[in-house]
C-alpha cells in the first residue's frame, strides 16, 4: 500500500471515530462518569487502523487492551447501560476495517452513528408504540422469513408447474412485511396525525378493511375522514408495484407509469382535502393485525389457489381468461390476484396481459371498497369517495396504455 493510500485509510478511521465520539459526548454531556467522547473515540478508531496495519497479532493484542479498558469504564460508571462501552469497541473494529476496506467502514460507521443518535425515538418506539403482541408478531415474521423460507424447495411443483414453494412463501413474506410495517406506522403516528396516516398505513394491511373502518369514522368525523379514505388507495397502488416487483420485475416496470400517474392524482387530492378540511385526530381506527401464523397460511393458500386458477385460465382461455381471473381475484384480494398474474409473465403469458390482469384486479377491488363504504359510511360517503377516486382510476387506465 502506498503512502497516500495509507494516509487516506488512517484519515477514514479518524473521521469515523470522530463522528462516533461527537455523538457519544453529546449524549453523555450530563454524565461525567463516561470518559469516552470526541477525543477518545478517534484515538480508539486510529488505534484499530494502526494495529490492523501492523498485523494480526498486534490487532488481537490491541483489541484485548481496548476490551479491558472498556470493562474498567463500565465498572467505574456503575450503570446498567453499556452503549458507550460497546460503541468504543465498535469504533476500534471500524478503525481496523477502515485500514482494509474503507469503502465498507464508512457506511457502517454512519449506520452506527445514526443508531446511537436515535436513542430517544427507539426507546419511545419500544416502550410506548410496540406492544408485547407486536413483538410476538415480529418474532413470527422472523421465523417465517429466516427459518421456514430456506427449508422450502425452490423448484416448480404441482399443476402446470406453477407452484414453487420457496417463491410462494417469499411472496407471502413480502406482502406480510408491507402489512406489518403499515400496521406499526399506524400505531406510531395514527393518534398524532389522525385518520390520514391511519388510512394510508392501514391500506398496507387491508385496503378493504381500512375503508370499512373509515366509513364508520365518517359517521362521527364527517368530511375529515375523507383524506384517509382516499389515502387507502394510494397505499394500494404502492403495494401493487412492490409485490409485483417481487413476482416479476418486468410487470412492475410496466405498471409503474400507471401506478405513478394514479399516485400523483391521489396525492394531489389528499393534499387538497387536508388543506380544506384539516387532519382529524383519531385513537381507535387501527386495523386488524397483519401478522399471525393463520394469516400467513391463509395468504399462502390464496396465492396457491390464484396461481393455479390463473394458469388454468391462461391454458384454457388465453389472455382473456387471465384478465377475467384477475378481475374475479380482485374481489377477494387485489394484490394476491396481481401476484398470480405477474408470476406467469413472461414465461406463460405476455407482460402486457399480466399488466391488464393487474388493472382488472385493481378495478374490481375498488368496487369492493365502494360497496364497503356504502355499507359502513352510507351512500353519501360512498358517492364522495367514488368522485375522488374517479380521476385516479382514469389516470391509472391512461397510464396502462403507455
Amino acid at each position: 500500500m502506498g503512502l497516500t493510500a495509507a494516509l487516506v485509510h488512517l484519515a477514514t478511521a479518524l473521521a469515523i471515530g470522530l463522528l462516533l465520539g461527537l455523538e457519544r459526548e453529546h449524549d453523555n454531556a450530563r454524565d461525567s462518569s463516561r470518559p469516552a467522547g470526541s477525543r477518545t473515540f478517534p484515538l480508539i478508531a486510529l488505534a484499530g487502523a494502526v494495529s490492523a496495519a501492523l498485523g494480526p497479532v498486534a490487532l488481537g493484542v490491541a483489541l484485548g487492551a481496548v476490551a479491558v479498558l472498556v470493562i474498567a469504564w463500565y465498572l467505574r460508571s456503575g450503570e446498567p447501560g453499556a452503549t458507550t462501552e460497546i460503541a468504543a469497541i465498535t469504533a476500534f473494529l471500524l478503525g481496523a476495517l477502515a485500514w482494509q476496506r474503507p469503502e465498507l467502514a464508512v457506511p457502517v460507521g454512519v449506520v452506527v452513528a445514526v443508531l446511537l443518535a436515535a436513542k430517544r425515538p427507539l426507546h419511545r418506539f419500544a416502550r410506548k408504540v410496540v406492544s408485547d403482541q407486536d413483538v410476538r408478531d415480529a418474532m413470527i415474521l422472523f421465523v417465517v422469513a429466516f427459518v421456514v423460507l430456506p427449508l422450502l424447495p425452490n423448484r416448480p411443483l404441482g399443476p402446470y408447474g406453477v407452484l414453487n414453494p420457496a417463491r410462494v412463501w417469499w411472496l407471502v413474506v413480502a406482502v406480510t412485511v408491507l402489512g406489518w410495517a403499515g400496521y406499526v406506522a399506524a400505531r406510531a403516528f395514527g393518534q398524532r396525525w389522525g385518520l390520514l396516516v391511519t388510512g394510508f398505513a392501514g391500506g398496507f394491511v387491508s385496503g378493504s378493511a381500512t375503508t370499512a373502518v373509515l366509513g364508520h369514522r365518517y359517521r362521527e368525523a364527517g368530511a375529515a375522514a375523507m383524506p384517509g379514505a382516499v389515502a387507502v388507495n394510494l397505499a394500494t397502488l404502492v403495494q401493487m408495484v412492490a409485490v409485483t416487483a417481487v413476482a416479476s420485475p418486468p410487470v412492475a416496470l410496466r405498471l409503474l407509469p400507471a401506478a405513478g400517474a394514479g399516485a400523483v392524482v391521489l396525492l394531489a387530492e389528499v393534499a387538497w382535502l387536508v388543506w380544506h378540511h384539516g387532519p382529524a385526530q383519531d385513537e381507535d381506527a387501527v386495523t386488524g393485525r397483519p401478522m399471525s401464523v393463520k394469516a400467513a397460511l391463509s395468504l399462502a393458500a390464496v396465492l396457491v389457489l390464484f396461481l393455479v386458477l390463473t394458469r388454468a385460465a391462461a391454458e384454457w382461455l388465453g389472455g382473456g381468461g387471465v384478465v377475467a381471473a384477475g378481475a374475479v381475484g380482485g374481489l377477494a384480494d387485489a394484490h394476491a390476484a396481481a401476484i398470480a398474474a405477474a408470476s406467469l409473465a413472461p414465461q406463460s403469458i405476455s407482460v402486457h396481459t399480466a399488466v391488464v390482469a393487474c388493472g382488472a384486479a385493481l378495478a374490481t377491488n375498488t368496487v369492493v371498497k365502494l360497496v364497503l363504504a356504502t355499507a359502513t359510511g352510507g351512500p353519501g360517503f360512498a358517492w364522495r369517495l367514488a368522485a375522488w377516486l374517479a380521476p385516479a382510476v382514469a389516470a391509472v387506465a391512461l397510464g396502462m396504455t403507455w
